[in-house]
């Protein structure tokens, strides 16, 4: 990454998720791949740093800071492993910020500095068989309900599927309807805890990529909750969800900048060290174009991500911009993690090879928090006036 466009600040922090990245989640990730077990470590580490804090409001146990440095945080834990970036992305970004962005006082309070300091993880429970893309068509219910010894309250039954952080997660935010018929208009948000009776979860197993990350159905059966953990009023959930995926974007953009990056460097590495007919391959005209090709993405796909971050911390229309940028990084995480198994050949096609987890986990930015075919739909939306 250049030193252009950042101020001091954003190099500092760059470069100390740099030597985390370095130091402990690069080393650790064809392991945490190969066993599909949580980074457990890597979440203490970045504790440690008070990664989970970013952006958040220091009054309920943040650190404050803009969407850029979440941005720049994101890339560089990505770039050492990419189920760390997706970990550290549904915790902060779906769940804490959903929570400090729409919750009240009490709830911000009470739940807010756990999740801030990564004493506890956060999941956000939207995505059903049915309802991914179309996220209006959820099932899940909800009703009026006493809750046991508590008064009065909710009750909310149904299964969520793709939960990331599902196994880990302490505190839930949680999507229902009113009624499936009312779509949109039906929907509400809730703030459920993991000891909560009646929630049953269950690990998915069997993912091509970011195997590190927990991905479960989280069943919810007549799950009492209390009045207290509605988060804003009824019909409300919809649009703050969608403020919160839009946002969430720019993350899973500066994830795809990460996934290249690190195919980048590989490619760089191996290139320089592999001899063909006496010569590194780097001296080779076909190898050369491509790893051009891969640098040029990057830098492109970082500087879009950035423009959407600036958009959001500017309290500028970011929307449009972040649905771009995602769309761009993702596809340039793919192409350049493409181009660096094709630059190290035979080997580049066998784990642990860095090269062949990357091929895997940079697939996953182009399905989740919005296909690449939705984010085209958003963006061709918003610039015909649809």
């Amino acid at each position: 990454m250049t030193n252009d466009s950042l101020t001091e600040e954003e190099v500092i922090l760059r470069d100390t998720v740099r030597d985390l990245a370095d130091r402990e989640l690069a080393p650790r990730a064809a392991e945490y791949d190969r066993d599909e077990r949580f980074p457990a470590e890597n979440v203490a580490s970045m504790s440690a740093l008070g990664l989970f804090g970013l952006t958040i409001d220091p009054e309920f146990g943040g650190s404050g800071g803009t969407t850029r440095q979440l941005a720049i945080v994101s890339e560089e834990l990505s770039r050492g492993c990419a189920a760390t970036g997706t970990v550290y992305g549904a915790h902060l970004s779906l769940c804490t910020r959903y929570i400090d962005r729409f919750g009240n006082a009490d709830q911000r309070a009470r739940y807010v500095p756990q999740l801030a300091t990564g004493k506890h993880i956060g999941a956000f429970a939207l995505t059903e068989a049915d309802a991914g893309s179309d996220a209006a068509a959820i099932k899940t219910t909800v009703r009026d309900s006493g809750v046991r010894d508590s008064g009065d309250g909710f009750s909310i039954t149904g299964t969520k599927q793709f939960i990331t952080n599902g196994a880990e997660a302490h505190t839930f935010v949680v999507m229902a309807t009113r009624d499936p018929a009312l779509g949109a208009k039906g929907i509400e948000t809730f703030i459920v805890e993991r000891d909560s009776p009646g929630i049953t979860v269950t690990d998915q197993h069997g993912k091509m990529g970011i195997r590190a990350s927990s991905t479960c159905d989280v069943r919810f059966d007549d799950v009492q909750v209390p009045l207290g953990n509605r988060i804003g009023g009824p019909g409300e959930g919809f649009g703050m969800t969608m403020q919160v995926l839009d946002a969430g974007r720019v993350v899973i953009a500066a994830q795809g900048v990460g996934i290249a990056q690190a195919a980048l460097e590989a490619s760089i590495s191996y290139a320089k060290e592999r001899k063909t007919f006496g010569r590194p391959i780097a001296d080779r005209q076909a190898i050369r174009w491509m790893i051009a090709d891969t640098a040029t993405q990057v830098e492109a796909a970082r500087q879009l991500t950035y423009r959407a971050a600036s958009l959001q911390d500017a309290g500028e229309p970011f929307a449009t911009m972040a649905s771009m940028a995602k769309l761009f990084s993702s596809k340039a995480a793919v192409e350049c993690a493409d181009r660096a198994v094709q630059i190290h050949g035979g080997a580049g096609y066998f784990a642990p090879t860095t090269v062949e987890r990357l091929y895997r986990d940079a697939k996953i930015t182009e399905i989740y928090e919005g296909t690449s075919e939705i984010q085209r739909l958003l963006i061709a939306r918003r610039i015909l006036g649809d």
